[in-house]
């Protein structure tokens, strides 16, 4: 029987992708895939970036490495925990986050739009200021600053743990200067500012659904996931409020999920932009701060 201290990194990858299939595990924070999944864990074990592990594929595993993976596997097995939160990181918009369980794990869609500088929709030379609202981790603020250097941005969550996890991502990222923490209730403390772009990826689970979730999920802060009984509570209260916070031309981006569907039914007349990622997902919409101010109506909360 071969010494599995000499696996090299591409059988190491497949024992350990094998062993995740037979435990039937979830994915979902940050893979969708067991191989995937192996691969991210083997990688951290040998301190290689996921985008550097395919030069290493026919290199033997150390020992020290191979108990490593073996007790993270274990581990992953065991508890059912995503493993970001074992790993204590989470790879977003191509760069490495702290995560622990005061946070969901970020893995929104609207990172690739980020990327992309939110083009054809707004003109990137004028923004000047961006509001992540819900930011949890901060990565999507954080996201935000890279790919727009001549802005100021503010990070907000009503979770003051989730705002120490973005604290960390914040002075790891040494963007102290340009990335500012506010604690609010989605708008509430926010008065009177104003941004050239809103992103959000608010609660938008259903109450009845979080109860079906696999057991992943429910390591996650239910604060950062579940939205009332349809799911739509916290975004509803967020399109109501967003044209007060928006510049002229500014936008509010903001993702949904399985939620989608819902949001237009509930909001019919509202002229939704649906953004279409690389993949062919479509639960991140766009609306320009005018389409906000115009239908104001159908977004007002019961009193």
């Amino acid at each position: 029987m071969k010494n599995t201290s000499q696996r090299t990194v591409a059988e190491t990858i497949r024992a350990t992708a094998r062993r995740f299939q037979r435990a039937k595990l979830h994915y979902g924070h940050g893979t969708e895939t067991a191989p995937d999944e192996a691969a991210w864990l083997v990688g951290h074990a040998l301190g290689v970036a996921p985008d550097r592990l395919a030069g290493r594929l026919n290199k033997p595993v150390p020992p020290a490495a191979m108990k490593k993976i073996d007790a993270l596997t274990a581990a992953r097995i065991r508890t059912r925990k995503p493993l970001a939160y074992l790993l204590k990181e989470a790879w977003f918009a191509g760069r490495k986050f702290y995560v622990d369980e005061r946070v969901i794990v970020p893995r929104s869609l609207t990172g690739e739009f980020i990327a992309e500088q939110f083009q054809p929709w707004i003109d990137a030379k004028r923004v000047r200021r961006i509001l992540d609202l819900c930011t949890g981790s901060g990565g999507m603020a954080i996201a935000c600053a890279y790919a727009f250097p001549k802005a100021r941005v503010e990070a907000a969550d009503v979770s003051a743990e989730a705002l120490a996890v973005a604290r960390i991502n914040i002075k790891r990222h040494r963007l102290g200067r340009r990335v500012q923490l506010r604690r609010s209730d989605l708008f509430q403390a926010l008065k009177d500012r104003r941004y050239d772009v809103i992103v959000t990826n608010p609660p938008y689970v259903a109450r009845a659904e979080m109860r079906t979730l696999p057991r992943e999920y429910r390591h996650e802060p239910e604060l950062a996931l579940v939205s009332g009984r349809d799911g739509l509570d916290a975004i509803a209260r967020i399109l109501a409020g967003a044209a007060r916070h928006l510049n002229p031309g500014g936008i509010l981006v903001g993702e949904v999920g399985n939620s989608a569907a819902a949001l237009q039914k509930k909001f019919p007349s509202v002229p939704f932009v649906w953004l279409t990622t690389s993949t062919g997902d479509e639960s991140v919409f766009l609306l320009a701060a005018e389409d906000l101010a115009r239908h104001h109506r159908a977004f007002k909360m019961p009193s």
